[in-house]
């Protein structure tokens, strides 16, 4: 047998052991063929390797697909593109730069939170993407490659919640405050060694430990600083499940923080979606079928289906490559079965909710 990574596995490949999350539950079994919904799984769960048999199975390997045979540039291109685009990564960027000062300040000077002042920044983005021809998701659908665990992602994270807020109807109030929460939640990160953060291959159980303690860590700086209690609250609780299956505390649904609760939605999404040491992004409606078919039970059923539906929308008339090579633009999101919009290709309507064998494998 021999230990691989998980961004190197491909369909075909035989588990050569049970396959445990870091909470010591079994997700996959010992003989288990994989398949490229499999390997997904695993990277949902953020398992970096498995060990596998030193034979293949004598089944299909999916080959890579071609390179798109393009007749028009694809939405996402055009806008990476437009002046609003490049207008808004330059926000981005120079706000990503005081929010990294900001917040080392706060960890290592223990210099007090301006809240206020964080918000704003935020806001800023937001109110910059209003103005301009694309929506915030759209920019953020478009800015995918970042390789930042921390303060990236935490930006990233905040700009959704306060998208999120607005799906849900939220007052301006509570639409700040979890702009907040979502900004503060990963502040216990900078506690843990940069080398563990940003280690390509698996941790090691007692590293997987020490990460965890980030939950503690942030809730413990933010809690001294006198912040909104859901703030705090979102740091320690975004790794709870409602299922009883998170950590630090175990807790279940009735115990978590409803504004964790939107957090931890949001926190996975992102960094599924987003570039990472050990693998480019996931397909987003890859990571809506992952909700879908395990979502439901770790996470508030209303929070979870009001952030799917409204997140798959955002990719209508994206252009998209399918799992057979063909590329097609969405022209429409299946309710009951987000992960599996119709797209057109050329003239054919493809249906992917009634063609089981196909899934869209990446946005171009």
């Amino acid at each position: 047998m021999k230990r691989i990574k998980t961004k190197d596995l491909i369909p075909g490949y035989v588990l050569a052991e049970d396959v445990y999350n870091y909470n010591g539950q079994m997700i996959l079994t010992k003989g288990l063929v994989l398949t490229d919904k499999i390997i997904t799984r695993l990277e949902f769960y953020s398992i970096m390797s498995v060990r596998v048999e030193d034979d293949m199975q004598d089944i299909p390997v999916e080959e890579s697909l071609p390179e798109p045979n393009l007749t028009e540039v694809p939405h996402s291109e055009i806008i990476k593109q437009s002046q609003d685009f490049k207008e808004f990564k330059n926000s981005f960027d120079n706000t990503l730069t005081g929010f990294k000062s900001s917040i080392n300040n706060i960890v290592e000077l223990n210099s007090p939170i301006n809240t206020e002042e964080l918000l704003n920044n935020t806001k800023n983005l937001v109110e910059q993407a209003r103005n301009s021809s694309y929506s915030t998701m759209d920019m953020l659908n478009s800015m995918r490659q970042y390789d930042d665990l921390t303060f990236a992602h935490s930006m990233n994270v905040s700009l959704i919640c306060n998208i999120f807020a607005g799906w849900l109807k939220m007052s301006a109030e509570e639409t700040d405050l979890l702009t907040l929460c979502g900004m503060l939640h990963d502040l216990g990160k900078l506690k843990i060694p940069d080398n563990i953060i940003k280690k390509p291959d698996k941790l090691t159980t007692d590293e997987y430990q020490l990460v965890k303690t980030h939950t503690v860590e942030g809730y413990h700086i933010l809690k001294a600083q006198g912040v909104d209690t859901h703030i705090s609250n979102a740091a320690l609780m975004h790794h709870e499940k409602c299922d009883g299956s998170g950590y630090p505390l175990g807790l279940t649904s009735d115990r978590i923080d409803k504004y964790a609760k939107i957090v931890a939605i949001v926190d996975v999404y992102d960094a599924m979606t987003s570039a990472r040491i050990y693998r480019g992004p996931m397909c987003p409606f890859r990571v809506i079928e992952l909700y879908e078919n395990e979502g439901l039970q770790k996470y508030d059923a209303h929070y979870i289906l009001t952030f799917l539906e409204n997140v798959s929308n955002t990719y209508l008339h994206y252009t998209v490559q399918l799992s057979d090579g063909r590329t097609g633009k969405i022209v429409f999101i299946n309710k009951h079965a987000l992960s599996k919009p119709i797209v057109q290709c050329g003239d054919a309507m493809v249906d992917l909710s009634k063609e089981t064998d196909l899934h869209i494998d990446r946005i171009i």
